[in-house]
Order: structure tokens, then C-alpha cells, then sequence
């Protein structure tokens, strides 16, 4: 049987939708449902109860993608083993990447690992958004959080941490901010999420917490877009450490609260290698992990 098939079923029944498959082979759904109504024929036996509304798995299609899922599992395990015994990494990488810590922290490191590696073909989905790994067929993600939930394998890439920062250009001609609390008479600059334009917490050297509610009048959608916001005076912002450090170096951009511990969620950030839950990890998935750590770390 087509091995190809069975995982074009197991993308289907994971997605629950033929259009959601076929996106990621980029097929017609119609050519999907004929491929799973052919696998049906041939098993004798319906594996998806199908409405205008919603695919969901009949009793044996659960079955069979419980018995099924683990066998490919073993199947891509052999035929990984097999073919690193005598080659270097090989085939294609699908990553996804949170838009501005990608470019700004992963992108740099690429054409690093493409020297290294010449027989891994990467595509990189940058987004903000936390897709689904498995529906998807993305081999590897890179996310921002404080922890990470679900089914998924995480492993850390590095701890993050926040900065308050505002130009000089600004502070000459705005009251003064010499504590968190004077931020509330400030029209902050605001990143669209639970937290990050409402209320930003502040712990001090003795481990004393402060909740500073903030406002302002502009919010933008990504950390590149406050960055450069930020840079033209337009308001003290919250923003990560990884992406201000030379600005603050070279005094572009002022770290408001030095002493203080900055967060719009946890103190305790980071940034997440992130892979779907399964006992096999690629040859080129792992090269990948290792590379990142080192590379990241080294240039931080």
C-alpha cells in the first residue's frame, strides 16, 4: 500500500478536512477525497463520516489511524537509519518561526548551517502564529513563551527577558521616569496581546513585585514595528532584550528601569525548539537543534 496515502490520511484525520490537507501537498481537495475513498474501497471498510459541515473518524477510522500512525512512525525510523549509516543530514526541513526572533535571531545562522548541511532543502515559515506541527508537516518550530503546552517535544533554545526602553529624543521633552509607576502618565507604545497593553509587572533586586497599568494610544502587531516606533520617539515600550541590546549599547534607545526586572507575562521567558511528539527524530531535525543552541548562544 502507498505510504504517501496512508499519511495524506493520517494529515486528513488529524486536520479533520480534505481542504487543510491538500493545502500542505498543495492538491485539490476533490483529489484528496478520491484518494481516501479509494483507501476505503480498498480496506472495505469507511474511515470518516462526511456532512457539509465536518469530517470526524468512525469507529474504524480511529482504529486505524491508532494502529496506523506508529507503524509510518517505525517505517521513516528504518528508512532514516538506513540512509545516515552512509550520508550526511538530507531532505527537506520545514520550519516555522516567530516573525521578528527569526529574522532578527535564527535568520543571521542560515547560511551557516546551508554550508554545513548542503543536502538539507529548509523552508522557513516565519508567522506569530502557533500552527498546527502535525497538520502542517512542519519538521521543527521555533516559539516565544513562558512554557509551552501540548503534545509536543520542547526543548529550550534560550531564556528571554524584557526591557522598558524609550529614545532620548522623547525623554528630553516628557516628564521624567525614574520608577515603573510614573509610566501610567506616559502614552506607552502597545503590542496587541493578553497583557502586553494593559499592565506591565516589574520585580525589583529584593524580589518586590510592582503592576503598573499602561495605555497609549498606538499598538502594532509586531517587535520590529515597536522597535522602530520606539527609535522615532513615539513612546516608552516593552520590548525583548534580544532585539534592544545594541540600541541600548549604543544609546539609540535608553533601558528605562535597569535595576528592575521587566514582563508583560512571566519573568520567566524563553525561546522554545518545539517538535512533534514522536520516538523518531530525523537526522536533519536533530542537526538542526544542535546547530541552533550553539550558533544562538554563541552570538547572544
Amino acid at each position: 500500500m502507498d505510504t504517501e496515502l496512508l499519511r495524506i490520511f493520517i494529515e486528513v484525520a488529524t486536520s479533520g478536512s480534505f481542504a487543510a490537507a491538500a493545502r500542505t501537498r498543495n492538491l485539490d481537495p476533490s483529489s484528496v477525497s478520491r484518494l481516501i475513498g479509494g483507501l476505503e474501497k480498498e480496506l472495505g471498510a469507511r474511515l470518516f463520516q462526511r456532512s457539509t459541515r465536518k469530517l470526524t473518524l468512525t469507529e474504524a477510522g480511529e482504529v486505524y489511524l491508532a494502529k496506523l500512525a506508529p507503524v509510518l512512525d517505525e517505517l521513516a525510523q528504518a528508512n532514516e537509519a538506513a540512509q545516515t549509516i552512509a550520508a550526511a543530514p538530507r531532505g527537506a526541513l520545514r520550519m516555522t518561526l516567530s516573525v521578528t526572533f527569526g529574522q532578527m535571531c535564527i535568520l543571521p545562522h542560515i547560511p551557516e548551517f546551508h554550508r554545513r548541511f548542503p543536502n538539507v532543502q529548509l523552508e522557513l515559515l516565519f508567522s506569530d502564529e502557533n500552527v498546527d506541527l502535525v497538520a502542517h508537516r512542519i519538521d521543527l518550530a521555533v516559539r516565544l513563551a513562558p512554557s509551552i503546552e501540548g503534545d509536543l517535544i520542547v526543548t529550550k533554545l534560550i531564556d528571554t527577558h524584557y526591557r522598558v526602553v524609550a529614545c532620548p529624543a522623547y525623554l528630553k521633552q516628557h516628564p521624567k521616569l525614574s520608577h515603573p509607576t510614573e509610566l501610567s502618565a506616559h502614552q506607552c507604545l502597545l503590542f496587541p496581546y493578553k497583557g502586553f497593553r494593559s499592565c506591565w509587572h516589574f520585580r525589583d533586586e529584593s524580589g518586590q513585585v510592582c503592576d503598573v497599568n499602561i495605555h497609549g494610544s498606538v499598538t502594532l502587531s509586531t517587535a520590529m514595528a515597536l522597535r522602530d516606533a520606539t527609535l522615532a520617539g513615539m513612546g516608552p515600550c516593552l520590548l525583548p532584550d534580544w532585539l534592544v541590546r545594541d540600541d541600548i549599547s549604543t544609546g539609540r534607545l535608553i533601558d528605562l528601569f535597569p535595576s528592575y526586572a521587566c514582563t508583560a507575562t512571566s519573568f520567566d521567558t524563553a525561546a522554545w525548539l518545539v517538535y512533534p511528539s514522536r520516538s523518531f527524530l530525523p537526522s536533519k531535525v536533530r542537526v538542526m537543534i544542535d546547530f541552533l543552541k550553539d550558533a544562538v548562544l554563541r552570538s547572544l
